[in-house]
């Protein structure tokens, strides 16, 4: 049952930005293309023993970048901004 939760969210997203939102209690990750925000919801609030106040979700389009001189593009993501109710946290920086 668990290794549902795992294949829904991949990976926590530590960037600048991110690390300034948890000061509004929010934490942003990485997940599954095909992941609704209910099912972000869950994941988190079952991973983490947390309450989820709301999930927002966005598709970042792959960037064009070169390698050596060979052009590429990364592939396109989808991110999760989940905002915590009061009192909760986490430390993603851990890991599970």
């Amino acid at each position: 049952m668990k290794d549902r939760y795992y294949d829904v969210i991949k990976s926590p997203v530590i960037t600048e930005k991110a690390t300034m939102a948890s000061e509004y209690n929010q934490v942003t990750f990485k997940v599954d293309r095909k992941a609704t925000k209910p099912e972000v919801k869950e994941a988190v609030e079952k991973l983490f023993d947390v309450k989820v106040k709301a999930v927002n979700t966005l598709i970042r389009k792959g960037k064009s970048k070169t390698f050596r001189g060979v052009a590429g593009k990364q592939g396109d993501f989808k991110k999760a901004i989940v905002t915590l109710e009061e009192g909760y946290s986490i430390d993603v920086t851990t890991g599970l």
